[in-house]
């Protein structure tokens, strides 16, 4: 496939990035100040840690309504290597290898028609299993890091401090979430040609008694590698805009 195929599917997760990122992110930093607020009459107080770990499950909660569907057709178009005589189906064209969908807008509106609103979300319970802890080792690590490694005296962490913050939290999260990613990802990808599992439960009955618990570490150092530099990135990105809005509204009050 050259190097075109390791670009598959990347064009509807850069389309709906940024609008998954700022959502998990407002949720998370809202759902802590409203707690806050809650519980100390002050929504800039110092989060607890029951605080941080409530925020970060319902943000892995939200995320799966607007995730699910994305990582589907991302899932769905980098399969496509997989022939139809594997499945030992006769269609036409019977060419191994041949698409099934022409890019993201086709997959999407082909799974709606094929297999209604409950096929977009396909995989849904693996990724609410993957993420809810996920983001629970992400953002808890990233504040717990943060706090630590930034200087005594300093009002805010620094870039430096933020990135490798950011990128600790990254590798941790994606360490932890990788077998239901697995699990995720092998839902997904399911009923294309047929339907091999049945559910969340079933697909890490069938995995594990085919392939052992090994499976479900698969892309585990990919994903931590991954996580690392992404990450880093998404926090400084994410402070940085902090700061500059916080700096406008300071600057435009009387």
């Amino acid at each position: 496939e050259q190097v075109a195929g390791f670009f598959k599917g990347m064009s509807f997760p850069l389309a709906s990035i940024a609008v998954y990122s700022s959502v998990v992110f407002g949720v998370f930093s809202n759902t802590q100040r409203l707690l806050s607020q809650l519980r100390h009459g002050d929504p800039a107080c110092e989060p607890a840690f029951v605080d941080m770990t409530l925020a970060s499950t319902v943000a892995g909660f939200v995320s799966v309504g607007i995730g699910t569907p994305v990582d589907l057709v991302k899932i769905r178009l980098q399969m496509q290597t997989q022939p139809y005589i594997e499945a030992n189906i006769k269609l036409k064209p019977t060419v191994p290898g041949f698409p099934v969908y022409r890019g993201p807008i086709h997959c999407f509106r082909t799974v709606l028609q094929k297999e209604g609103i409950a096929g977009i979300y396909r995989g849904a319970g693996a990724m609410l299993l993957r993420d809810i802890p996920g983001y629970c080792f992400y953002f808890i690590p990233y504040t717990f890091f943060c706090g630590w490694i930034t200087p005594d005296g300093c009002i805010s962490p620094n870039p430096f401090s933020i990135c490798l913050a950011g990128g600790i939290a990254g590798a941790i999260s994606w360490a932890i979430a990788t077998p239901m990613d697995v699990v995720k990802s092998r839902l997904q990808a399911d009923g294309v040609y047929l339907n091999k599992y049945k559910g969340t439960l079933d697909c890490v009955l069938q995995s594990y008694q085919n392939e052992g618990l090994k499976v479900f570490f698969r892309g585990i150092t990919i994903n931590t590698v991954r996580g690392f530099p992404v990450s880093s990135a998404m926090f400084l990105g994410y402070e940085l805009s902090l700061k500059a809005m916080k700096r406008d509204q300071t600057e435009i009050k009387p």
